[in-house]
């Protein structure tokens, strides 16, 4: 496939499934989504882990912490590098659900840090599974429903935030 056939593929996509924003309550759904992954449901679950498990809970919310802050470095150099404009940007079929935060696209730091989280804290405390799994890929989905993100800036998003998660929790 060559390179502008796999871009005209991704807009088709990201075309689709933006249409699904179209009813209110959709489109209200997914923002409130959004609006959760954009630290609010972190930041909480940060603060409530060492309540509910103490030292333990506290040492899963500092690791949370220090991959938060290796995944905003990636995300600024990344985010200056690509460049890469927003799809509502690029095409007047994608309506955008809600302000973006920056002006670029790549990657996906909603999504970056969702995967990242949600695999330090069930590394520690499993049976979160349940409740951080689905979250986290609404995050990721709520990117590209909202016209916000290509797919493939989730899927990078997520794999930046895999890897710098998978570190931290070898380390």
């Amino acid at each position: 496939m060559s390179m502008r056939r796999a871009m005209d593929f991704e807009m088709a996509v990201c075309e689709v499934l933006n249409q699904y924003c179209h009813p209110r309550q959709v489109k209200h759904f997914f923002v409130a989504i959004s609006w959760l992954g954009d630290g609010k449901a972190w930041y909480l679950i940060m603060l409530t882990l060492p309540l509910l498990y103490g030292e333990r809970g506290l040492g899963t919310s500092w690791s949370m912490a220090k991959v938060a802050l290796v995944n905003l470095v990636f995300y600024k150099v990344i985010k200056r590098i690509s460049s890469r404009q927003r799809p509502c940007a690029v095409s007047s079929a994608i309506k955008l659900g809600t302000a973006p935060l920056d002006q670029y696209s790549f990657p996906s730091g909603h999504t970056m840090h969702a995967v990242a989280f949600f695999m330090v804290a069930t590394a520690d405390h499993p049976e979160l599974t349940c409740v951080l799994l689905p979250f986290s890929v609404l995050v990721a989905i709520s990117r590209v429903v909202l016209g916000l993100h290509y797919p493939t800036d989730v899927i990078a998003g997520g794999l930046i935030g895999g890897y710098v998660a998978s570190l931290m929790l070898a380390a």
